[in-house]
């Protein structure tokens, strides 16, 4: 018998090529996208997406989605209890198994796991080069652009930008080429988990800041806002 396995979404690239993946070793069945949203803004968390895109991809991968949702800027209290809330949720619905796009940051992944208990986890692009992952993104035939960057590491000129060669031809040296350390965040629109294209229209940018977790001076991260057409 198949176990039911739901599938961290976060709307991005690493999750549509891992879910790509799964697809096609056929060995583990998606039931469920889970993604969280803030519900102050109604937006995907960390990469700023409006709801009704996100609603759009899982019609067109054709998974249903189940939206989990976060106050603004929870502490980690607040954020683990609804977690552990909506996991024990998901057991009690049968779910066994469930999947994350995470690459190599072994201290998310080990809290992601200890967080899960109980919940088999995987993750099927586990230590992959980030460059090659990329480019067999690319070559896959996905459309992606950035909807998030760091100022720092990125800056204006990258927000909203196809993930595309040119890209990763002009991508700073001190950048993963995923984005994994955080540099940037993506929407993901075409491609072969998609039955169709999601159809939107590019907004304005925006710079936010947010407090340095280290104590430092604040930090920047650019947004471009995306309008569902």
């Amino acid at each position: 018998m198949t176990t039911k396995a739901y599938f961290n979404w976060s709307s991005g690239k690493d999750a549509s090529i891992a879910l790509y993946k799964l697809i096609q070793q056929q060995e583990l069945h998606i039931d469920l996208l889970v993604t969280t949203i803030n519900k102050h803004y109604n937006r995907v968390s960390m990469h700023g997406l409006p709801k009704g895109l996100l609603e759009a991809q899982a019609k067109s991968i054709t998974i249903p989605l189940h939206c989990i949702e976060l106050p603004e800027n929870p502490d980690m209290d607040t954020y683990n209890a609804i977690m552990t809330k909506e996991v024990t949720a998901l057991k009690e619905m049968g779910y066994e198994n469930c999947v994350f796009g995470d690459i190599f940051l072994e201290d998310l992944r080990n809290y992601r796991e200890q967080q899960l208990k109980g919940i088999q986890c995987h993750f099927p692009l586990w230590k992959k080069d980030t460059t090659d992952l990329l480019q067999e993104f690319i070559d896959l035939g996905f459309k992606a652009i950035i909807v998030c960057c760091s100022d720092s590491k990125l800056g204006k000129e990258f927000i909203g930008k196809e993930i595309d060669n040119s890209f990763l031809d002009t991508l700073p040296k001190d950048v993963d080429p995923c984005g994994e350390n955080g540099e940037f965040h993506t929407f993901c629109y075409d491609g072969p988990i998609f039955k169709h294209p999601i159809k939107f229209s590019k907004g304005e940018t925006i710079l936010r800041k947010y407090p340095d977790p280290k104590g430092g001076k604040s930090v920047g991260f650019w947004f471009q806002d995306l309008i569902t057409n």
